[in-house]
């Protein structure tokens, strides 16, 4: 079709998702809400993060904030170090253009409220 826009190249995007309860989440008793850390393909972050908050939505799952913190090239521009298993999470979500969720830390309501590396 001569009047079709190209495709955009999907990217793979960490983010980092925090959660709060809902009845069946599946979350662990007693936990007040949970982290989850997801690689979301899309065309650009914004639509990784929209992608992951439907997912996560259709799983019963109650999304309150999502982080983004780019693309393995990004991160790496920052100085961090990019693990093999990581990278192979990468690759699955760029393959399946999917969110994979790749670890959970579930909150106790004892967890500091600052964010990752400040100082407090």
């Amino acid at each position: 079709m001569a009047g079709d826009k190209p495709k955009k190249p999907h990217q793979v995007f960490t983010l980092v998702v925090q959660l709060g309860r809902k009845p069946g989440d599946g979350l662990p008793d007693g936990a007040t809400g949970a982290a989850l850390m997801c690689y979301a393909s899309g065309v650009d972050e914004a639509e990784a993060v929209r992608e992951t908050v439907a997912v996560l939505k259709q799983a019963d799952l109650a999304p309150l904030d999502v982080t983004g913190y780019g693309t393995a090239a990004d991160r790496e521009a920052t100085g961090q170090q990019i693990e093999a298993e990581e990278r192979e999470l990468m690759a699955r979500a760029a393959e399946e253009n999917a969110v994979i969720v790749a670890q959970m830390t579930p909150f106790y309501g004892d967890e500091a409220t600052e964010a990752p590396g400040s100082d407090v």
